[in-house]
């Protein structure tokens, strides 16, 4: 699958030799030149980024990653580290860090599994299996429960169906179905929204949302909203959002990142950097549309220094 909406491309002309020294030369000595630092790995892809690592051993028998976190603090360190994970492994290495040692970070796991594709979500799994000799579904269920459980297991199957020809029929069966199970009933049938927002096609549900207002009169967003809770709740919400769009939902997931006292720099480096080389242009534009602001001047008010000049070089632009 080959993503073209990303603002993050491959640099031309490259040369990972060049780089690789550049970097050492950066970090060599007292002090670090941090600008260096963060202009190469921004502008290059995780691809190149590669490269210059396996460059960098080659000529210095060092480790980049290792010097990084040597030389580097705080955010600033953290996002050039997650810039330099290889691209197949990132999600895998989130999911993992999500369910490790005390408390479950279950807004990582909603984030990820209710985003990604199923072919996504295959890879997802293996490359879990390969890298950490663990099953993840294993480790998920390990670690959560109820409702919320069930809707992960659904979705880690990666089994939701084709995009091929919508059928009416099902679409007014499947409407009539959430309302009854929502809306219509004294407690809600959880059960039913699991298996439809979690196995359906993205365009046949599309439709039954459209349904579902001619038939109840409410977004079946405010329904979820007050039918359930916790995080049920949030990841019923993340799945119809992403069916909707993905863009807009990490457009969403970026500007509650930013908003209000305090950033959550978690949520904002990993999304940044996950989306820098698939869709970043179209959650800008989202972005630009939903809130009244660009994602470049949020970005620029609400961080500083380094950590800032970097995520602004990602972003790739304003869109004022």
């Amino acid at each position: 699958l080959q993503y073209t909406r990303g603002t993050v491309t491959a640099f031309a002309p490259f040369d990972a030799r060049a780089d690789a020294e550049a970097l050492r030369k950066a970090m060599k000595g007292l002090g670090t030149d941090e600008e260096t630092v963060l202009t190469i790995l921004t502008t290059r892809n995780n691809a190149q980024r590669q490269e210059i690592a396996s460059a960098f051993k080659t000529l210095f028998g060092r480790d980049l990653v290792d010097d990084l976190k040597s030389e580097l603090t705080g955010k600033f360190e953290t996002l050039m580290v997650s810039l330099m994970r290889p691209a197949y492994i990132f999600d895998a290495h989130a999911l993992k860090h999500a369910i490790k040692g005390a408390g479950t970070n279950e807004k990582v796991l909603t984030e990820i599994l209710a985003s990604r594709t199923p072919a996504e979500v295959q890879n997802i799994k293996q490359v879990y299996q390969q890298e950490y000799e663990a099953d993840l579904e294993d480790k998920i269920t390990g670690e959560t429960s109820g409702h919320f459980q069930r809707l992960l297991v659904v979705l880690l199957q990666g089994n939701r169906d084709p995009d091929v020809g919508v059928d009416e029929a099902l679409v007014e069966q499947d409407a009539q179905v959430l309302f009854r199970a929502g809306e219509l009933k004294w407690g809600t049938d959880e059960e039913k929204f699991i298996t439809i927002l979690g196995t359906r096609s993205v365009s046949h549900l599309r439709r039954v949302f459209d349904k579902y207002m001619t038939i109840s009169g409410f977004q079946i967003e405010e329904t979820i909203d007050r039918e359930t809770s916790g995080d049920l709740e949030k990841l019923l919400l993340a799945v119809v959002k992403c069916i909707r769009s993905v863009p807009a939902y990490f457009a969403e997931t970026l500007y509650y990142s930013m908003k209000g006292a305090g950033t959550d720099d978690d949520t904002l480096i990993r999304v940044m950097v996950s989306r820098s080389e698939v869709d970043l242009l179209d959650i800008r534009q989202e972005f630009r549309k939903n809130f009244a602001k660009s994602l470049y001047q949020m970005i620029q008010k609400d961080t500083s220094g380094d950590y800032r000049k970097a995520l602004l070089l990602l972003c790739g632009g304003d869109d004022d």
